[in-house]
């Protein structure tokens, strides 16, 4: 669906769906500031670019004098989303849940104002901890369970005659209830919460207060090119990582998502992006200028305009010229005559040795450019000056103790 420009210029990007567009434009033509919520439940303190997409949005709404309502789901983290999930999410402690939200509150704060004017922290346990059973149950009774049922990962899990525990048919309720709490004019939200905050739309119809408004962003496929971003599968670029590894996890994308992530996860002139898709198309550009361009543009945005144009020229000079870094780092060992496992313990002391032996036992180690032998128990002599590659980005120069 298509967004005026002029309403929210940031989701003409990135949006698939709005309910609806006519509430949308009453909403904003009305010149008061804006509720907009932003839930997350705190499953762990980890942001991604593909979180960034809603909160950009929201800076830009911020920037207008609208409020962004933070909504810490304290409460509901310990049901779980049971949203892509084909099981029952573990429980989380309370201590957990509440270590993590402050690392939620301080990530989101690298995007979005965090002024008071535009910006309030609330979390759903300060209504669903006190609320009486009786007037829970008289929320429930206004939802029946053909309209619970519906939603698509149940339908799954029927299908594939998996368990639905009670409380994640409730999830989506106490979602919805949320907005109404809030009294929330506005979400954005992935595509895969879309069910969940209509519900919201729903409850505000029932009880007589405001429709808040849902808009859909669009999901992309992880670094793997298969499942989305996600801190379990390891196929993501976070907020946090540094301008090296952003661009670094920029240049192992698939060649045939990075148009898609330069006009998802980027300001990068549109026109430019489909004169580029055109060009790959006909075979007159190679899609790593296009990686190139992402990497230069996502660490523009996070790290800034002099680290983006250090990390290309950076990658130019050791992956294109074949050079060793400046920066690498020295590693000494105790004498010239070690084993490999030896040297990459000093190296990488974060790693077990069981994970060292499994990196040089599949060739990922190479001294002074020539593939290491693949058993990391043999001694070797090595000299001062030497160089290790480990995997295709971490170099490291050899110093010979004393």
């Amino acid at each position: 669906m298509q967004i005026d420009p002029e309403l929210v210029p940031t989701l003409q990007r990135t949006a698939q769906d709005i309910f609806t567009l006519e509430d949308l434009r009453e909403q904003l033509g009305s010149g008061r500031p804006l509720r907009i919520k932003y839930g997350v439940d705190v499953t762990a303190p980890f942001l991604h670019i593909g979180h960034a997409v809603n909160l950009w949005a929201m800076r830009e709404m911020q920037e207008a004098g609208h409020k962004v309502v933070l909504l810490i789901g304290d409460f509901t983290t310990r049901i779980g989303d049971p949203t892509g999930r084909s099981r029952t999410r573990p429980v989380i402690s309370a201590a957990q849940i509440e270590r993590d939200a402050e690392g939620f509150i301080s990530q989101a704060g690298q995007i979005l104002r965090t002024d008071p004017a535009v910006f309030e922290v609330r979390r759903n346990s300060q209504w669903w901890a006190p609320m009486s059973l009786a007037r829970f149950m008289e929320l429930l009774s206004m939802v029946t369970h053909a309209r619970v049922i519906q939603r698509d990962m149940f339908q799954r899990r029927l299908a594939q005659a998996d368990d639905i525990h009670l409380h994640e048919l409730l999830y989506p309720v106490l979602q919805g209830y949320d907005s109404c709490e809030l009294e929330a004019d506005l979400t954005i939200v992935g595509s895969d919460q879309l069910f969940n905050e209509m519900m919201g739309r729903f409850f505000a119809e029932r009880l007589g207060a405001r429709r808040q408004v849902v808009i859909t962003t669009r999901i992309t496929p992880g670094l793997d090119g298969r499942e989305k971003q996600s801190k379990s599968l390891g196929n993501y670029i976070a907020l946090s990582d540094t301008a090296r590894d952003m661009y670094g996890k920029a240049m192992k994308l698939p060649d045939s998502l990075a148009l898609e992530y330069l006009h998802v996860y980027t300001l990068f002139p549109v026109g430019e992006i489909e004169e580029m898709r055109t060009a790959v198309a006909a075979g007159e550009m190679n899609p790593m200028h296009v990686k190139q361009a992402l990497g230069r543009a996502l660490v523009d945005r996070y790290h800034g305009a002099a680290a983006a144009q250090a990390e290309d020229a950076w990658f130019a000079r050791v992956f294109s010229g074949r050079a060793v870094p400046d920066d690498a780092p020295l590693v000494t060992v105790a004498g010239a005559d070690v084993t490999l496992l030896e040297v990459l313990r000093q190296c990488l002391p974060e790693m077990s040795a069981s994970e060292l032996r499994r990196l040089i036992r599949h060739g990922g180690v190479r001294v002074n450019g020539e593939l290491q032998l693949t058993d990391p128990d043999e001694r070797r002599r090595v000299a001062g000056g030497d160089v290790l590659r480990v995997g295709k980005r971490r170099w490291f120069r050899v110093v010979i103790e004393n």
